[in-house]
Protein backbone atom coordinates (compact mmCIF):
# COMPACT_ATOMS: atom_id res chain seq x y z
CA UNK A 1 0.00 0.00 0.00
CA UNK A 2 1.48 2.95 -1.07
CA UNK A 3 0.55 7.18 -1.26
CA UNK A 4 2.63 10.33 -1.61
CA UNK A 5 -0.42 12.69 -1.13
CA UNK A 6 0.29 14.57 2.65
CA UNK A 7 -2.36 13.31 4.90
CA UNK A 8 -3.56 10.45 3.27
CA UNK A 9 -4.69 7.57 5.77
CA UNK A 10 -2.52 4.77 4.16
CA UNK A 11 0.37 7.00 4.71
CA UNK A 12 -0.61 7.66 8.54
CA UNK A 13 -1.38 3.59 8.59
CA UNK A 14 1.96 2.88 8.11
CA UNK A 15 3.87 4.58 9.61
CA UNK A 16 1.98 3.64 12.55
CA UNK A 17 2.90 0.01 11.75
CA UNK A 18 6.53 1.23 11.29
CA UNK A 19 6.14 2.08 15.25
CA UNK A 20 5.28 -1.56 16.11
CA UNK A 21 8.25 -4.25 17.42
CA UNK A 22 8.77 -6.65 14.82
CA UNK A 23 7.92 -9.79 17.37
CA UNK A 24 4.39 -8.21 17.21
CA UNK A 25 3.59 -7.83 13.79
CA UNK A 26 5.12 -11.64 13.45
CA UNK A 27 2.69 -12.80 16.34
CA UNK A 28 -0.14 -11.17 14.45
CA UNK A 29 0.76 -12.55 11.18
CA UNK A 30 1.18 -16.16 12.69
CA UNK A 31 -1.94 -15.83 14.32
CA UNK A 32 -4.01 -14.97 11.24
CA UNK A 33 -2.42 -18.17 10.03
CA UNK A 34 -3.07 -20.49 11.81
CA UNK A 35 -7.04 -18.90 12.54
CA UNK A 36 -6.78 -19.54 8.36
CA UNK A 37 -6.00 -22.88 8.57
CA UNK A 38 -8.56 -23.84 11.14
CA UNK A 39 -11.34 -21.86 9.70
CA UNK A 40 -10.75 -23.59 6.73
CA UNK A 41 -10.17 -27.19 7.74
CA UNK A 42 -12.22 -29.57 5.56
CA UNK A 43 -12.06 -32.73 7.82
CA UNK A 44 -12.65 -30.42 10.73
CA UNK A 45 -16.67 -29.55 9.95
CA UNK A 46 -16.91 -32.88 8.35
CA UNK A 47 -16.28 -34.40 11.70
CA UNK A 48 -18.73 -32.27 13.43
CA UNK A 49 -21.46 -33.13 10.24
CA UNK A 50 -20.37 -36.95 10.76
CA UNK A 51 -20.95 -36.73 14.39
CA UNK A 52 -24.20 -35.05 13.78
CA UNK A 53 -25.44 -37.70 11.35
CA UNK A 54 -24.71 -40.51 13.63
CA UNK A 55 -26.64 -38.92 16.56
CA UNK A 56 -29.66 -37.79 14.13
CA UNK A 57 -29.64 -41.84 12.37
CA UNK A 58 -29.50 -43.18 16.17
CA UNK A 59 -32.88 -41.35 17.15
CA UNK A 60 -34.13 -42.41 13.81
CA UNK A 61 -33.37 -46.17 14.13
CA UNK A 62 -34.91 -46.21 17.54
CA UNK A 63 -37.85 -44.17 16.72
CA UNK A 64 -38.41 -46.57 13.29
CA UNK A 65 -38.26 -49.68 15.60
CA UNK A 66 -40.43 -48.39 18.30
CA UNK A 67 -43.23 -47.78 15.67
CA UNK A 68 -42.99 -51.00 14.15
CA UNK A 69 -43.52 -52.80 17.57
CA UNK A 70 -46.79 -50.66 18.09
CA UNK A 71 -48.28 -53.52 15.96
CA UNK A 72 -47.00 -56.30 18.00
CA UNK A 73 -49.53 -55.65 20.62
CA UNK A 74 -51.89 -53.22 23.10
CA UNK A 75 -49.10 -53.31 25.93
CA UNK A 76 -46.37 -52.35 23.22
CA UNK A 77 -48.57 -49.21 21.79
CA UNK A 78 -49.19 -48.84 25.70
CA UNK A 79 -45.10 -48.88 26.92
CA UNK A 80 -44.24 -46.42 24.14
CA UNK A 81 -45.25 -42.77 25.33
CA UNK A 82 -44.78 -41.91 21.55
CA UNK A 83 -47.23 -44.80 20.79
CA UNK A 84 -49.79 -43.06 23.79
CA UNK A 85 -49.52 -39.51 21.88
CA UNK A 86 -50.21 -41.25 18.47
CA UNK A 87 -53.33 -43.54 19.95
CA UNK A 88 -54.59 -40.27 21.43
CA UNK A 89 -54.35 -38.22 18.61
CA UNK A 90 -56.04 -41.52 16.84
CA UNK A 91 -58.73 -41.48 19.23
CA UNK A 92 -59.45 -37.90 19.07
CA UNK A 93 -60.51 -38.43 15.42
CA UNK A 94 -63.09 -40.92 16.25
CA UNK A 95 -63.98 -38.73 19.99
CA UNK A 96 -62.97 -41.00 21.52
CA UNK A 97 -59.94 -40.10 23.57
CA UNK A 98 -61.92 -39.80 26.66
CA UNK A 99 -61.07 -44.08 27.38
CA UNK A 100 -57.51 -43.59 26.72
CA UNK A 101 -57.45 -40.48 28.92
CA UNK A 102 -59.52 -42.54 31.45
CA UNK A 103 -56.80 -45.41 32.00
CA UNK A 104 -53.82 -42.74 32.16
CA UNK A 105 -55.50 -41.21 34.89
CA UNK A 106 -55.90 -44.45 36.31
CA UNK A 107 -52.66 -45.80 36.41
CA UNK A 108 -51.23 -42.03 37.48
CA UNK A 109 -54.00 -42.66 40.28
CA UNK A 110 -52.41 -46.16 41.23
CA UNK A 111 -49.30 -44.23 42.09
CA UNK A 112 -50.86 -41.60 44.74
CA UNK A 113 -49.55 -42.80 48.29
CA UNK A 114 -51.18 -40.04 50.20
CA UNK A 115 -54.57 -41.58 51.68
CA UNK A 116 -55.93 -37.73 51.44
CA UNK A 117 -54.82 -37.06 47.95
CA UNK A 118 -56.15 -41.05 46.62
CA UNK A 119 -59.59 -39.53 48.33
CA UNK A 120 -59.62 -36.55 46.39
CA UNK A 121 -58.07 -37.74 43.05
CA UNK A 122 -60.89 -40.27 43.50
CA UNK A 123 -64.08 -38.54 43.34
CA UNK A 124 -62.26 -36.08 40.69
CA UNK A 125 -61.88 -39.45 38.59
CA UNK A 126 -65.38 -40.41 39.55
CA UNK A 127 -67.25 -37.14 38.16
CA UNK A 128 -65.20 -36.76 35.18
CA UNK A 129 -64.82 -40.30 33.60
CA UNK A 130 -67.31 -42.66 35.52
CA UNK A 131 -70.48 -41.24 36.84
CA UNK A 132 -74.17 -41.07 34.64
CA UNK A 133 -73.53 -37.91 32.68
CA UNK A 134 -69.92 -37.67 33.47
CA UNK A 135 -68.58 -34.55 31.22
CA UNK A 136 -66.28 -37.23 29.53
CA UNK A 137 -68.49 -40.20 30.61
CA UNK A 138 -66.80 -43.63 29.49
CA UNK A 139 -68.84 -46.38 27.88
CA UNK A 140 -69.25 -49.02 31.00
CA UNK A 141 -71.76 -50.92 31.75
CA UNK A 142 -73.77 -50.29 34.24
CA UNK A 143 -73.02 -53.01 37.13
CA UNK A 144 -69.19 -51.76 36.49
CA UNK A 145 -70.24 -48.24 37.22
CA UNK A 146 -71.68 -48.98 40.15
CA UNK A 147 -69.11 -51.05 41.90
CA UNK A 148 -66.61 -48.26 41.11
CA UNK A 149 -69.27 -45.74 42.66
CA UNK A 150 -69.57 -48.25 46.31
CA UNK A 151 -65.62 -48.36 45.89
CA UNK A 152 -65.37 -44.72 46.71
CA UNK A 153 -66.49 -45.32 49.85
CA UNK A 154 -63.16 -46.80 50.98
CA UNK A 155 -61.06 -45.40 48.21
CA UNK A 156 -57.91 -47.56 47.44
CA UNK A 157 -55.38 -47.92 44.66
CA UNK A 158 -57.60 -50.51 43.24
CA UNK A 159 -60.91 -48.93 43.54
CA UNK A 160 -60.81 -48.15 39.40
CA UNK A 161 -59.49 -51.12 38.45
CA UNK A 162 -62.50 -53.19 37.23
CA UNK A 163 -63.59 -50.45 35.23
CA UNK A 164 -60.01 -49.62 34.13
CA UNK A 165 -60.10 -52.88 32.75
CA UNK A 166 -63.35 -52.89 31.23
CA UNK A 167 -62.34 -50.03 29.02
CA UNK A 168 -58.79 -51.17 28.70
CA UNK A 169 -60.29 -54.45 26.78
CA UNK A 170 -62.83 -51.63 24.91
CA UNK A 171 -59.60 -50.14 23.37
CA UNK A 172 -57.95 -53.30 22.80
CA UNK A 173 -60.52 -54.83 20.97
CA UNK A 174 -61.88 -52.32 18.86
CA UNK A 175 -60.07 -48.69 18.61
CA UNK A 176 -56.53 -50.23 18.35
CA UNK A 177 -57.23 -52.51 15.26
CA UNK A 178 -58.26 -49.79 13.52
CA UNK A 179 -55.76 -47.29 14.48
CA UNK A 180 -53.43 -49.82 13.17
CA UNK A 181 -54.99 -49.46 9.98
CA UNK A 182 -55.36 -46.39 10.29
CA UNK A 183 -53.47 -43.86 7.14
CA UNK A 184 -51.64 -42.11 9.91
CA UNK A 185 -50.24 -45.32 11.45
CA UNK A 186 -49.93 -46.96 7.90
CA UNK A 187 -47.71 -43.86 6.81
CA UNK A 188 -45.42 -43.83 9.57
CA UNK A 189 -45.07 -47.53 9.07
CA UNK A 190 -43.79 -47.18 5.60
CA UNK A 191 -41.57 -44.35 6.83
CA UNK A 192 -39.82 -46.73 9.40
CA UNK A 193 -39.71 -49.71 6.73
CA UNK A 194 -37.94 -47.35 4.28
CA UNK A 195 -35.72 -45.86 6.79
CA UNK A 196 -34.84 -49.39 7.89
CA UNK A 197 -34.01 -50.76 3.97
CA UNK A 198 -32.07 -47.55 3.89
CA UNK A 199 -29.81 -48.53 6.82
CA UNK A 200 -29.61 -51.92 5.34
CA UNK A 201 -28.38 -50.81 2.43
CA UNK A 202 -25.62 -48.28 3.72
CA UNK A 203 -24.12 -51.24 5.68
Amino acid sequence: MSCWMPGCPALSMCRALATFPITCLERAKDLKTRLGILLHKPELGHRIRTSSKLQLGSRQRDSSQEVLEWRESFDQLLKSKNGVTAFHTFLKTEFSEENLDFWLACEDFKKTRSKTKLASKANRIYEEFVQSEAPREVNIDHETREITRKNLSGATSTCFNEAQAKTRTLMEKDSYPRFLKSASYQDMTKQATSRGISKRSHT
